[in-house]
C-alpha cells in the first residue's frame, strides 16, 4: 500500500505497550515519517463502542466466541476506516494490538484453536497484516503487578482472569513468536524502560534499512 508501513505493538497485559508506543511515534517523526498512533479494539467510533462492551468488568458472562466475533468486527471497521487509508497516504501506523492478540487470548487462552479464531479474522482483514511486529515479553506476574501501580490505567475485564489465564497468553504469543519469526520480533519488557527502547529502537531502524 504505498510507502505505508503497518506496525503493530503486542503483550499481555501490563507489557508497557502504551508508553512504547510514543516513544516510537516520537523517533519516526524526528526521522520525518508521518506517524497515525491508534489502539485495537478501537480507534474509531464505532470500534470504540464495541470496545466497551468487550471489555465492561459487568460483562463476565460473555461466551468466548462471542468475545472473539466482537474483536474481529471491532478490527474490521478499524481497518477500513483508519488503518487502510493512512496506508495509503503513505504513514506509518502504529497499533497497540492487532490479530495477534485474538490469537493469543481466544485462539490460546480462550481455548477456541488459534486457527478457527484465524479463520474469523481472515474473513474480517482479507490480506491486511501487519509489516512489522513487536512482542513485549513480560510475566503474568510482572505484568499485573505494574498494573495493580498504575492508578491511570482502565481496570477492563481481561484483568479479573486469573493468572493462570495470563500464563496462557504468553504461552500463545510464544507460539506466534515460533510461526511467524521474520514478522514477530521478540522484546525483553522485563528490562529497564531505557533498554526497552533502545532494543525497540534498533528493531525499528534495521526494519526501515530493509524497505
Amino acid at each position: 500500500m504505498s510507502n505505508g508501513l503497518f506496525i503493530t505493538i503486542e503483550g499481555g497485559e501490563g507489557a508497557g505497550k502504551s508508553s512504547l508506543i510514543q516513544h516510537l511515534a516520537n523517533t519516526l517523526q524526528h526521522m520525518g515519517r508521518s506517524v497515525v498512533v491508534t489502539r485495537e479494539p478501537g480507534g474509531i467510533m464505532i470500534a470504540e463502542k464495541i470496545r466497551s462492551i468487550i471489555l465492561d468488568t459487568e460483562h463476565t458472562m460473555m461466551d468466548a466466541r462471542t468475545e472473539a466475533l466482537l474483536y474481529a468486527a471491532a478490527r474490521r471497521q478499524h481497518l477500513v476506516e483508519k488503518v487502510v487509508p493512512a496506508l495509503k497516504e503513505g504513514k506509518v501506523v502504529l497499533c497497540d494490538r492487532f490479530v495477534d492478540s485474538s490469537l493469543a487470548y481466544q485462539g490460546h487462552a480462550r481455548g477456541l484453536g488459534m486457527e478457527e479464531v484465524w479463520g474469523i479474522n481472515q474473513f474480517a482483514i482479507g490480506d491486511v497484516m501487519p509489516d512489522l511486529t513487536l512482542y513485549m515479553d513480560v510475566s503474568p506476574e510482572v505484568g499485573l503487578s505494574r498494573i495493580s501501580r498504575s492508578p491511570d490505567r482502565e481496570v477492563n475485564r481481561l484483568d479479573l482472569e486469573r493468572q493462570s489465564f495470563h500464563e496462557k497468553v504468553r504461552e500463545g504469543y510464544r507460539l506466534l513468536l515460533q510461526k511467524f519469526p521474520d514478522r514477530i520480533r521478540f522484546v525483553n519488557a522485563e528490562e529497564e524502560p531505557e533498554k526497552v527502547l533502545e532494543a525497540a529502537n534498533a528493531i525499528l531502524k534495521d526494519r526501515l534499512e530493509g524497505i
